[in-house]
């Protein structure tokens, strides 16, 4: 198949299209590198520097009829979007809109989108939350991936498309990009190798789902090869502190710093945890990697490119 993937020379973008290419099918990146890494895309891909806002993504489109679209490309600063929602809206909805007025009118068979399962669902109320919670989202960057899991839901009933939202939970591993909003695996593993000291927030007890970028690499797989429609959580049902992340990393690493705290962050959500039991029992996906082996490997990733 011909398959687009927006924000592909991304973190995870990156990662499933490598998947893809190994699979055998023809892979287009779309990406205007504002925080994508040319490094990242694979050298059988198709690159196209463009930003999904462009008009021009039309003729694209028009041009090469691909089958799929894997939509990964984001303002992914949940920060940055309370600052400016307009902002956030622009790349995150409008942005989305474009992709999806592009998908309708050059045949597109499928539509796969990187949602978020920790900001869709807001303050939890139920610990692992299921596809079932109620979706009340309390920064802009959950109000835009719901409104584009909304949005793919008419073109799927309007136009017969049919959509795959994945409802990420917190995914890490390599390639990473340890800067501006990136998750705390990365920030800690690059401070910790560089001998810097990491700061946890408030009293660390915040947890989070943390699932391995490789495993969320087979659910896209999945999204291809089955007829997998509709909103599925990609997680692992396990909450882990950030105290516990801190003293593993610590541990692999080596490292002799310190735990040190500050004030938390006023607004930070508590507890976030995803059931993956419907994407489980529709199509047997599972987490397969345990934290402290994924853990183990992304240091190792960062220990190889630091020494490039």
């Amino acid at each position: 198949m011909k398959i687009a993937i927006t924000g592909g020379a991304g973190f995870i973008a990156s990662h499933i299209a490598d998947a893809y290419i190994a699979l055998g099918h023809e892979v287009w990146i779309i990406d205007n590198l504002s925080t994508g890494k040319q490094e990242n895309i694979p050298e059988k891909a198709c690159f196209v520097k463009m930003d999904v806002n462009d008009p021009a993504i039309h003729d694209l489109f028009s041009q090469e009829k691909f089958d799929i679209i894997n939509h990964h490309a984001a303002q992914m600063d949940v920060r940055v979007s309370v600052n400016d929602p307009s902002h956030d809206a622009r790349i995150n909805i409008l942005g989305g809109i474009n992709i999806y007025e592009a998908a309708k009118n050059s045949g597109v068979k499928k539509i796969i989108f990187a949602s978020s399962g920790g900001t869709v669902y807001g303050e939890q109320e139920i610990f692992p939350a299921d596809e079932s919670h109620s979706t009340k989202p309390i920064s802009p960057y959950g109000v835009a991936k719901l409104s584009n899991e909304h949005y793919l839901y008419y073109y799927s009933a309007v136009y017969g498309i049919p959509f795959v939202a994945f409802r990420y939970a917190n995914v890490y591993g390599p390639r990473q990009n340890p800067h501006g909003e990136a998750g705390v695996i990365a920030i800690f593993t690059q401070k910790l190798l560089a001998g810097e000291q990491p700061i946890i927030n408030g009293d660390g007890l915040q947890t989070r789902d943390y699932v391995y970028v490789g495993d969320v690499v087979k659910a896209n797989e999945l999204a291809i090869s089955t007829d997998m429609q509709g909103a599925f959580n990609i997680g692992t049902s396990i909450e882990t502190d950030v105290n516990t992340l801190f003293r593993h990393l610590h541990s692999l690493i080596g490292a002799t710093c310190s735990e040190q705290h500050i004030p938390a962050k006023t607004g930070e959500q508590r507890r976030s945890v995803l059931s993956y039991s419907h994407i489980n029992h529709q199509y047997g996906w599972e987490p397969s990697m345990e934290i402290r082996d994924g853990l183990e490997k992304t240091v190792e990733s960062f220990r190889v490119k630091s020494t490039k």
